[in-house]
């Protein structure tokens, strides 16, 4: 395999929409040759399903988390669950782990009730997946991959997203309801393309898209990588927190902050307090950076368990049901 651009890789991935001009400035290399290396890298599937962030607490929605163990053997088994999953209009991320759970789901719906109907229904569709845990997710902190590069320049172009907690819903008109399904769907599309789809002229997509990015309801574009391709062990730690206060908590936050391998910091409510997404190059990497957040936060951690991360089938933000027409 062709000797991975980890800059470019950090920066595709992190920005989906990210121009090729704005690529060839960062990198010093010409748009050219990064038009072959972006291609390659999405043709080689290490950069994968791009997807639009946004924080769907603005529309009202609860984010609920479901591991469920076992439920299928064979590998078509696998593939006719997750297609029902998929289906399902009001999940929004399925991915498979290795360990104590199989496949983790994410529903994101208006309320526990519908929560619960929906995840019914999966049950009576899928009687197989009858061993599970339901998590209530409170916030999500989505920290760069700033373990891929070690240039403080294209550290510095991207911070962490904070995803969920406690918003006041906000109402959404046509013609932006209308674009945010079409960047769900065509995330990466061009602004002429996002037009057309969403049938507004381009000015109105311009000036839409820039006012739900200020206004912090869309936190932007990325790419799902195909860690298994490039040899980057990802992996969950659920940490069940006790003698909380809130000096420590933020002791706690700010590590996690500034280390560069976590990935992404669930805050929830069930069986633990925290899910930390680390990856990294470097496997011993992993256990060194568990093993100092135990000594550092001993005091903190109750017990914790650890699972590996394997493969995203779904990533959005947005369940579709909010763009269905009554």
């Amino acid at each position: 395999m062709v000797k991975t651009d980890y800059g470019l890789l950090y920066l595709r991935s992190e920005n989906a929409r990210i121009s090729l001009k704005a690529l060839s400035q960062h990198l010093k290399k010409s748009p050219q040759r990064l038009k072959y290396a972006v291609s390659n890298l999405e043709n080689q599937g290490i950069l994968k399903s791009p997807y639009c962030v946004v924080d769907y607490s603005y529309f009202g929605l609860i984010l609920f988390r479901v591991y469920f163990k076992g439920g299928y053997i064979k590998e078509q088994d696998k593939t006719n669950i997750i297609q029902e999953l998929t289906n399902n209009p009001y999940i929004i991320a399925i991915y498979e782990l290795t360990g104590d759970f199989d496949v983790a789901v994410e529903f994101a719906a208006p309320n526990p009730s519908k929560f619960n109907k929906e995840f019914k229904k999966i049950l009576d569709l899928v009687p197989s997946l009858n061993e599970y845990k339901i998590i209530l997710n409170l916030v999500t902190y989505v920290y760069p991959r700033h373990y891929l590069v070690k240039n403080t320049h294209l550290e510095s172009l991207y911070v962490e997203r904070i995803v969920g907690g406690d918003r006041e819903r906000e109402n959404f008109n046509n013609n932006e309801l209308s674009l945010l399904k079409n960047l769900i769907l065509f995330p990466n599309a061009r602004l002429t393309d996002l037009a057309e789809k969403s049938n507004l002229n381009i000015k109105t997509v311009k000036s839409i898209l820039n006012n739900l990015t200020k206004r912090n309801i869309i936190k932007g574009f990325k790419y799902i990588l195909d860690t298994d391709k490039l040899d980057i062990h990802k992996v969950r730690l659920f940490l069940k927190l006790h003698n909380v206060s809130p000096e420590r908590e933020s002791d706690l936050m700010q590590y996690l902050l500034n280390s560069k391998n976590i990935v992404q910091v669930n805050k929830t409510v069930g069986d633990w307090d925290m899910e930390l997404d680390l990856e990294s190059r470097d496997k011993a990497r992993i256990r060194y950076i568990i093993q100092q957040i135990r000594e550092e936060f001993k005091d903190l951690i109750e017990r914790f368990n650890l699972i590996d991360f394997y493969t995203y089938y779904k990533r959005d933000y947005l369940p579709s049901f909010l763009f269905k027409k009554e």
